[in-house]
C-alpha cells in the first residue's frame, strides 16, 4: 500500500500507483481495457493537451474560469506538450467508442499536474474538461491532429518524392526504352516519360490529400454532449476555433453543424480514402520498380536499386529490392487501415460515433507510414537507381512491335508478317522488314527511328 493511494470517482474508490499522475477514471481503464498493446500516438495525445489549453483559454475569457486555475492548465498543458509525463497515457486504444477513457486520462494527468505547480486543487471535470464533453473533444482531435500530420508530415514528403521523381525523370528523358501492356512488348517511350507518370501520380495524390484536409479544419467543438453545447457558453465554437487556429498555425473552423460533427466521422472515411488512394499509387510504382531491376541476368535487368543489405541468408552476392517491398507493405497496411475507418466510420448510432479510438489510431498511423514511405521511396530507391543503358537499347532494337510505325506504309498485314518472323528469328526489325519489304534502309531507318516514335 506503500506504493500506492487511494483516488476517488463518481463510482467510488479506486487504488491508483501512488507516483501516477492519473487518477481514478484511467486506472479504471486499464483495468478494464486489456485487449491489446496498441496506444495513442503522442500527436493525438498532443492535440487533446492543446484543446484542453485552447478550451481554459475561452473559459477565462469568459469569467468561468479563475486566471490562477487557468494558470495553472495552461502550465500543465506546456510541460506535457513539452515531452514530459508521456508515460501517464497508457490507455488500450480499443476501448469505449467514444474515447471517454483517454480524455478523462488526459484531464487527469492535467489536473495533478496543475494542482502541483499551483498548490490549488484543480478538478479534472470541473475545471480541465470545462465547457467540454469527450463527445467533442475527441472528435476535434482526431482533425487537429490529422489536419496538422498531413501539413507538417505527409504534403512535403509526397513533394519531396514528386520533386524527386520528376529529376530523375529529366536526367533519363532521352533514355529509350520499351513499353509494356498487358506486360507484353508494346511501343516505346522514354524512360523520362515513363517516370513522368509516377510523378503525376504522386501530385495528384498530393492535391487530393490536400483538399480532403481542408475538410478536417471543420470542428466539433462545443458541441459538448450531443450537439446541442449543453453546458457551454455562447460562442464558445468560435471563440474556442479562433484560439486552436492561432495556437496550431492552421485555420480552424466550427463545423456548421455540430450534430453531424458528433455523430459521423465523414471527413475522416474521406481523408483515409485518399491515403489509400496513395498507397495504391505507390504500390504501382513500387511493382514497376521492382519488375525494373529484375535479375540481373534472366530478368528485364532495365536499372540497378541501390544495394542496401545482404538479400538472402543462403544464396551469397544476392541483392534485392527491399524499399519498394517495405514500402508495398506499408501501403498494404493503410489500404486495410482504410478499411477498418471505413466499418468505423458508419458506426455514428444516432448522435455519436463510437468508434472514434480506432478511427483515431489508424488514420495517424496511415498519414505517419505514408510520409515515411514517400521519403524512404525517393531517397533510398529513385535517386540513386542507375540505368542499363545496353540492355534497353537492345530490347527496343528487338522489339518486333516496332512494326506498328510501318502500317500506314505497308499496312498491318504485311507489317504484322514482319513482327512474327522477326521475333521467330530474333533479329532486329529493321533486317527482317529490309528483306521483306521494297523499303531502302535509309526509309526503314527513318520510319523505324525509336528516338521519333515517343
Amino acid at each position: 500500500m506503500s506504493e500506492s493511494r487511494i483516488e476517488h470517482d463518481s463510482m467510488g474508490d479506486v487504488v491508483v500507483p501512488k507516483s501516477a499522475k492519473f487518477g481514478a477514471q484511467t486506472q479504471r481503464a486499464i483495468e478494464n481495457f486489456a485487449i491489446s498493446d496498441l496506444r495513442f500516438s503522442k500527436e493525438f495525445i498532443a492535440a487533446i493537451v492543446r484543446v484542453k489549453r485552447c478550451a481554459a483559454m475561452v473559459n477565462r475569457e469568459e469569467e468561468l474560469l479563475s486566471e490562477p486555475l487557468f494558470q495553472a492548465i495552461t502550465s500543465a498543458a506546456d510541460q506535457v506538450l513539452a515531452g514530459e509525463f508521456s508515460d501517464q497515457f497508457p490507455l488500450d486504444v480499443f476501448q469505449t467508442g467514444s474515447g471517454t477513457s483517454t480524455n478523462m486520462n488526459v484531464n487527469e494527468v492535467l489536473a495533478n499536474v496543475a494542482s502541483e505547480i499551483s498548490g490549488l486543487e484543480v478538478s479534472a471535470n470541473d475545471h480541465v474538461n470545462m465547457s467540454q464533453s469527450s463527445n467533442d473533444v475527441i472528435p476535434t482531435a482526431i482533425h487537429i491532429s490529422a489536419a496538422l500530420a498531413i501539413h507538417a508530415q505527409l504534403l512535403p514528403a509526397i513533394e519531396h518524392l514528386e520533386a524527386c521523381i520528376r529529376e530523375k525523370a529529366s536526367s533519363v528523358d532521352r533514355v529509350i526504352k520499351t513499353g509494356r501492356t498487358h506486360l507484353m512488348d508494346a511501343m516505346p517511350l522514354t524512360l523520362g516519360q515513363e517516370l513522368g507518370a509516377w510523378a503525376e501520380q504522386v501530385h495528384k495524390a498530393g492535391k487530393r490529400l490536400l483538399e480532403a484536409q481542408h475538410q478536417l479544419c471543420y470542428l466539433a467543438q462545443g458541441g459538448t454532449a450531443v450537439g446541442t453545447g449543453v453546458n457551454a457558453p455562447d460562442l464558445f465554437a468560435e471563440k474556442f476555433c479562433a484560439a486552436i487556429s492561432i495556437d496550431t498555425g492552421l485555420g480552424f473552423l466550427p463545423n456548421p453543424s455540430l450534430f453531424e460533427a458528433l455523430s459521423s466521422q465523414d471527413a475522416a472515411v474521406s481523408v483515409s480514402g485518399q491515403l489509400k488512394t496513395l498507397a495504391v499509387s505507390l504500390i504501382k510504382i513500387c511493382n514497376d520498380l521492382r519488375w525494373m531491376n529484375s535479375g540481373p541476368l534472366t530478368g528485364l535487368g532495365e536499372i540497378r536499386l541501390p544495394a542496401l543489405q545482404p538479400g538472402s541468408s543462403i544464396m551469397p552476392g544476392k541483392v534485392n529490392p527491399v524499399i519498394p517491398e517495405a514500402v508495398a507493405m506499408a501501403a498494404a497496411q493503410v489500404i486495410g487501415n482504410d478499411a477498418c475507418i471505413t466499418v468505423a466510420g458508419q458506426s455514428g448510432n444516432f448522435q455519436l460515433n463510437v468508434m472514434l479510438p480506432v478511427i483515431a489510431y489508424n488514420l495517424l498511423q496511415s498519414i505517419s507510414v505514408m510520409a515515411n514511405s514517400c521519403r524512404s521511396l525517393a531517397d533510398q530507391a529513385i535517386s540513386g537507381f542507375e540505368i542499363n543503358e545496353f540492355s534497353l537499347a537492345e530490347s527496343v532494337a528487338k522489339n518486333p512491335i516496332l512494326v506498328t510505325a510501318l502500317n500506314p506504309v505497308i499496312g498491318y498485314l504485311a507489317s504484322a508478317e514482319i513482327a512474327k518472323k522477326a521475333y521467330a528469328d530474333q533479329r532486329p526489325v529493321i533486317d527482317v522488314a529490309e528483306e521483306l519489304t521494297d523499303l531502302s534502309r535509309e526509309e526503314l531507318s527513318k520510319l523505324l527511328d525509336p528516338l521519333k516514335l515517343v
